[in-house]
């Protein structure tokens, strides 16, 4: 795969592989879609102290990642995440003093930035249960796919925690509006698929039995775009959220501008005037 630092660039050491070797979930890359699969299926693939640090820092890497192009996420066994493992992670937050629990929350939040960060597109797809910390990493991906039996809940306030959990409340009211966002995070009752679908959290429901084909094949036509400009698309509906329109007019024409001098863009134009389909290369 081509990646935009040539290998006659003095930073292209820096940039490589991402880590292929997981320890707290599945991994698998081909064509330039990572596949990573939650897999404890026998409890609803919970996350720990330990996977969540190891997603956050995979996440992080994909900015240098020479290989991957798309992203999808699942779970394992007709879930998708259950959230914070309640013995693993609940239990022994209740034993630690306030800065042990400030390192906790910040780690948690650490992940959610570095899915938004990374440049690459995130394609959740999402069956069965998708709650709490689960629920933040569907709503922190790009595209969600879900099923008509999904259930996703930001249930922390069940727990006794406020909604306000990895970016809920700057996160949720941009993807479903602020009256909607504030019953699910003050309730934390479970949002159904069909409420999901036509509130726009989720882009599309499909079978079960069809839902990582579906995800799998929307990344892979993710990857086979100019991965450059899609970097440059997500980029800019982060940032632009702070921005006056007239902020992010000029913002936008700055990245159109920068978009215009990769090879990408000349490609798409000697393809469009031989009447062929472009191939882009992400440069």
């Amino acid at each position: 795969m081509k990646h935009p630092i040539p290998d006659h660039n003095p930073m292209r050491g820096q940039y490589g592989p991402a880590p292929a070797q997981p320890q707290h979930f599945a991994l698998s890359v081909q064509d330039g879609v990572a596949t990573l699969t939650l897999n404890r299926p026998e409890r609803k693939n919970p996350l720990t102290f330990d996977s969540y640090a190891e997603l956050r820092d995979w996440f992080l890497a994909l900015q240098k990642s020479t290989d991957v192009r798309a992203v999808v996420l699942t779970g394992a066994g007709g879930n998708f995440c259950s959230g914070g493992d309640v013995h693993e992670i609940i239990g022994p937050l209740t034993r630690m003093t306030m800065p042990e629990l400030l390192a906790f929350t910040r780690m948690t939040g650490a992940l959610v930035a570095a899915m938004r960060a990374c440049p690459q597109p995130v394609v959740a797809a999402i069956d069965g249960v998708c709650a709490g910390a689960g629920a933040m990493m569907a709503l922190a991906s790009d595209l969600r796919l879900g099923t008509p039996t999904t259930s996703t809940a930001f249930l922390f306030t069940r727990v006794g925690l406020a909604g306000a959990d990895m970016g809920a409340c700057a996160l949720l009211p941009r993807m479903i509006g602020q009256g909607r966002a504030s019953e699910l995070l003050l309730t934390g009752r479970s949002m159904t698929a069909q409420e999901g679908h036509a509130w726009g959290f989720f882009n599309a429901l499909h079978d079960s039995e069809n839902l990582l084909a579906a995800a799998q094949k929307l990344a892979a036509s993710l990857a086979q775009g100019p991965t450059f400009a899609h970097g440059m698309t997500k980029t800019m509906l982060h940032q632009e959220w702070a921005m006056t329109l007239d902020q992010a007019i000029e913002a936008e024409a700055q990245a159109q501008a920068i978009c215009m001098q990769t090879q990408d863009f000349r490609r798409a134009y000697e393809a469009f005037a031989a009447k062929q389909r472009p191939v882009f290369e992400g440069d």
